[in-house]
């Protein structure tokens, strides 16, 4: 196995830099963590090769030690981040999953992907990718990772209340997100709300504007 970068305190799994070998098992883990996502805005094993030839750094895989399995996996690419006009169009942010609109000397780190197995949810996998995420922002000087989080739980309240009032509710605890819930535990701060971000029933097409800032880095 390729030397980890990090492991779980278990040590049953390791995160490695993604390797061109495993782009059909992340492409697997793909299509069973997004089942809404539309099928073209879907990463394959095509894009997954693209993505290690842009930017090797920032693509990291979680594999079982005792069987080699690839369980989970994180897409990242630097950018220059416009904070006044934050709103954008998912697909065109990745550069239509093939991360050519990496940009070497942006001074953000963008979270293009996360999923987690199903199989293998429960076993702190999203705490190994988002640790090892951090550990890159830290050694590239960064000022720290934005991100489209996808509020996978308005889906079932859209027609309850508007997206701000549910945002709203999931930052006062009010309400349990299973996506935004859990990156606002991690230390990420709601910047705002993209409308028409990508295509995905779950959280009827929305995506939140989430930052977190390198504590290690002025602004």
């Amino acid at each position: 196995m390729t030397n980890p970068i990090l492991t779980s305190p278990d040590g049953r799994f390791a995160v490695v830099h993604s390797e061109p070998w495993m782009a059909p098992h992340l492409e697997a883990i793909q299509a069973a963590s997004f089942p809404d996502l539309a099928p073209h805005e879907r990463m394959r094993a095509e894009h997954y090769l693209s993505q290690m030839r842009v930017f090797p750094q920032g693509q990291h895989a979680v594999l079982e030690v005792a069987t080699g399995r690839v369980v989970a996996c994180s897409t990242d690419l630097r950018a220059k981040v416009d904070f006044a006009h934050f709103a954008h169009k998912y697909l065109e942010a990745v550069g239509g999953n093939y991360l050519t609109t990496h940009d070497p000397d942006g001074d953000w780190l963008y979270g293009a992907d996360i999923g987690v197995h199903p199989e293998f949810r429960g076993h702190g996998l999203s705490t190994l990718l988002y640790t090892a995420r951090h550990q890159l922002i830290r050694r590239l000087g960064l000022k720290g990772h934005v991100a489209g989080a996808m509020p996978k739980g308005y889906g079932a309240h859209r027609d309850q209340m508007p997206i701000e009032q549910y945002v709203q509710r999931v930052v006062r605890g009010e309400l349990f997100d299973p996506v935004l819930s859990i990156q606002l535990r991690r230390g990420y701060a709601v910047w705002g709300i993209i409308p028409d971000y990508l295509e995905d029933a779950s959280c009827a097409n929305y995506g939140v504007f989430i930052v977190w800032r390198n504590p290690e880095v002025g602004f």
